[in-house]
């Protein structure tokens, strides 16, 4: 089965949205509870919601497994993203809800680990690796937005309600101060959307990793709600008129942040 599809564009920028697969292997769904095989916590959607992306020129990659095989935006050796808190795992045991997803005594072993790791995490990241290193020498530079989405309210994972648009960059080591502003002005421009700067979500492993300003590759997380663009609850349908609302700031934000890129580079 392919892992991903990859879109090469032409601009120094590369879209990654490391949570949309739905996949699970037959040989593995009877390893999960039958809820599970619903993927209720997918990032549902967002290639939908970013339909604009061909326009700005950008390269997409998108996956086709679930994140309940493997979670393509944590580390390779399983290091929590947020120490203190509540963290899914590489292979994800638990629910966003923190209720198990496997049927007990199911849970993959190392050596299943490390074969996910190997089949799925790794082709994943050679091809965003070498699609950035396209750009940048393409460029000179290169912009990574990864893009997520997440239900809006999740006590096992964070207190109280997100702000609608989360944006992270490592607690700003993974882009550079001036390309943050530049989507953060973009968000200050509308009153109807709420935000936050390395907030609940600084960014995963994708951002972390692969954000290097001091090497011309600048990474940005966005974190936003599946409110504001489809149903929260089963069937989690695909909302048109509230995703009409929220695109148009969407894809400011992503341009706002390539205009500055290509200015700060291109002078």
């Amino acid at each position: 089965m392919t892992i991903y599809t990859l879109t090469p564009g032409k601009v120094p920028l590369l879209v990654s949205m490391p949570h949309i697969g739905t996949h699970i292997p037959a040989e593995l769904r009877a390893h999960y509870v039958p809820r599970a095989l619903e993927v209720e916590d997918t990032d549902w959607h967002l290639a939908r919601l970013y339909n604009f992306l061909d326009t700005l020129g950008a390269s997409v990659l998108l996956p086709t497994t679930s994140r309940y095989v493997i979670d393509l935006n944590r580390p390779p050796d399983d290091a929590p993203m947020y120490p203190g808190a509540s963290n899914t795992e590489l292979c994800p045991t638990r629910f966003f809800t923190g209720e198990p997803l496997y049927q007990s005594g199911q849970e993959p072993d190392a050596a299943e680990r490390a074969r996910r790791r190997d089949v799925v995490w790794q082709p994943y990241h050679s091809a965003l690796a070498g699609e950035l290193a396209r750009l940048k020498g393409l460029h000179g530079y290169a912009l990574l937005w990864d893009a997520h989405s997440i239900r809006s309210e999740i006590p096992w994972l964070f207190e109280g309600r997100l702000p609608d648009l989360n944006i992270g960059t490592a607690s700003g080591a993974s882009a550079s101060d001036a390309i943050t502003a530049a989507v953060v002005q973009a968000c200050s421009a509308q009153t109807q959307f709420s935000s936050a700067v390395n907030g609940r979500f600084k960014g995963g492993y994708i951002t972390r990793h692969y954000g290097q300003p001091a090497n011309d590759i600048h990474a940005i997380q966005l974190e936003m709600c599946q409110s504001l663009y489809m149903q929260e609850v089963a069937p989690f349908a695909y909302d048109e008129a509230r995703a009409l609302w929220i695109q148009p700031l969407l894809k400011k934000m992503v341009a706002s942040a390539l205009e500055h890129c290509v200015r700060r580079y291109e002078k």
